[in-house]
């Protein structure tokens, strides 16, 4: 896996990792309050793995004190080609996970859809605290109904709840797996559908879009998603004392903010 070594690094904000043997992939958390969410991947994705059409990490705890996880190497690099054989595969893989029961994901660690609006609601509220007031007084309004309009969005299925490129690995063309399900929870299945159907080329989000069977209104739900996605670069950015970041998802905010 391209940037991974046997030292301790990576760019993930929760998580670190390192490759072992050329066979396993160790974690740790960088802040305590992740330890609960490696946790549960190594709880959920066990039970998960066999129902999806594509290979993901099932993690075992190798170690409590200090924590560290780890499961065995998912070969491939990141996502780099946006074609449609490979936007199939992903809407594909992306049907299969939202049609698993989410009752049942939830009792196998997931957090289910009540604990999941909690965090919801407390991040819209922090978005609403800390990014508006550095939004153009004019973008502000629009801002606050984009805030509003995810709050109200549902939680019905379960999502890898951070989908990107980088959690995407192919190998020889083929998508070969998909990793880092820390952020899993039962939630909108839109925001699975942000980055592929609004964020990636339309040759793969068409792909995408047409296998996973998505419809006008969930396709809608996505883009409000996908919104949303610089806010958390902002506040990020605000945590760790990082001007630089916080401008950039500024930057990203407004230039996907409507008019």
């Amino acid at each position: 896996m391209r940037g991974l070594s046997g030292e301790w690094g990576g760019t993930g904000w929760d998580s670190q990792a390192r490759l072992v043997g050329e066979r396993w992939v160790e974690r740790r958390p960088r802040r305590p309050e992740v330890a609960a969410r490696l946790l549960m991947e190594t709880r959920l994705l066990p039970w998960l793995a066999p129902r999806l059409p594509l290979p993901v990490p099932s993690p075992h705890v190798l170690r409590r004190e200090p924590l560290v996880v780890r499961h065995e190497v998912i070969a491939g690099e990141p996502l780099g080609t946006f074609d449609a054989v490979s936007g199939r595969a992903l809407g594909a893989f992306l049907r299969a996970l939202h049609a698993t029961d989410p009752v049942e994901a939830a009792r196998q660690g997931a957090p289910p859809a009540e604990e999941a609006l909690r965090e919801r609601a407390a991040t819209v509220k922090d978005f609403g605290t800390r990014v508006v007031p550095l939004l153009p007084e004019g973008r502000r309004g629009a801002a606050r109904a984009l805030l509003d309009g995810v709050a109200a969005l549902p939680a019905t299925a379960l999502v890898h709840g951070d989908l990107g490129p980088e959690h995407v690995l192919t190998r020889d063309g083929v998508v070969s797996g998909v990793i880092d399900f820390c952020d899993a929870h039962v939630g909108d299945p839109a925001l699975d559908l942000a980055w592929p159907l609004h964020g990636a080329p339309p040759v793969f989000a068409r792909a995408v879009g047409a296998e996973y069977g998505a419809v006008a209104e969930v396709t809608e739900r996505a883009l409000l998603w996908h919104r949303l996605g610089p806010w958390h670069e902002v506040t990020h950015g605000l945590g760790t004392g990082d001007p630089d970041m916080v401008r950039s998802g500024l930057d990203g905010l407004l230039a996907r903010l409507p008019a």
